[in-house]
């Protein structure tokens, strides 16, 4: 540093001066590399602003990007919904007609079932109809006779007819005549037979013995029943006499 003429110089001052002028050197620097706290927000905004800047679509509001994105959530989810809703119907619907389908062929083989088993009850009455008839066609035909003596002296020939028994009717009706009158249910209570406990009944007043003895399969077991008392007596008297017409008294 130059001498100043007239200037004396203290070290001391000179030292301390140029440690200040350092010191102000260095705060002054330090001043113009940090901005001051309304600079910085200034700083800090203006970059806030370009970055967002730079994150927005040109010509488009930062602040209208959220809305248009939840609105078009929105419309998906609905759309969505609209698919699932016709997608569930569909569904019902194949459902409704696969178990329409299923009742139809159940009430096809229903009815097919039925149809099978009438045709077949109709073909069995027809068979069981055939046989009858082949039954009736091949037995020959049977005789009415009426309930009377009448009735039943010519009932109790044709059964002795197909046993070879003789009889004409007269002279079983002659007999029948002098041993009950006609009546299917007398009884003989006073003569030898009843008294040994065995009386003597029916149309042609046979014993218990005797009509056993001499019964015809075909006949009622019935010992009063007047066909059977009649074949079973004009059997006996066909074995004892020849034939009944050879009876004239108590035999």
């Amino acid at each position: 540093m130059p001498r100043i003429p007239g200037y004396v110089r203290n070290p001391k001052f000179t030292r301390i001066s140029a440690a200040g002028i350092s010191a102000v050197g260095a705060a002054a620097l330090a001043m113009t590399l940090i901005p001051s706290s309304a600079d910085a927000g200034d700083t800090s905004q203006s970059a806030a602003k370009k970055v967002s800047a730079s994150s927005t679509p040109s010509g488009a509001p930062h602040s209208e990007a959220h809305p248009k994105n939840a609105e078009q959530g929105t419309l998906d989810a609905d759309v969505q919904r609209a698919d699932d809703a016709v997608a569930a119907q569909k569904s019902a619907v194949a459902k409704q007609k696969a178990v329409a389908a299923e009742r139809h062929e159940a009430q096809q083989a229903a009815a097919a079932k039925k149809a099978a088993a009438e045709k077949k009850a109709r073909q069995e009455r027809a068979a069981k109809a055939k046989q009858a008839a082949s039954r009736a066609a091949d037995r020959p035909a049977v005789k009415s006779y009426p309930d009377n003596l009448d009735g039943w002296i010519r009932e109790a020939r044709d059964i002795m007819a197909k046993h070879n028994i003789p009889g004409s009717y007269d002279g079983i009706k002659r007999n029948i005549m002098r041993e009950s009158g006609g009546d299917p249910n007398a009884q003989n209570n006073w003569d030898i037979n009843a008294q040994n406990g065995t009386p003597s009944k029916g149309l042609l007043q046979t014993i218990k013995p005797t009509f056993d003895a001499y019964h015809v399969d075909g006949t009622s077991t019935n010992m009063t029943d007047p066909v059977a008392n009649i074949v079973a007596a004009c059997n006996y008297a066909a074995d004892r006499y020849g034939s009944m017409d050879n009876v004239d008294s108590a035999y």
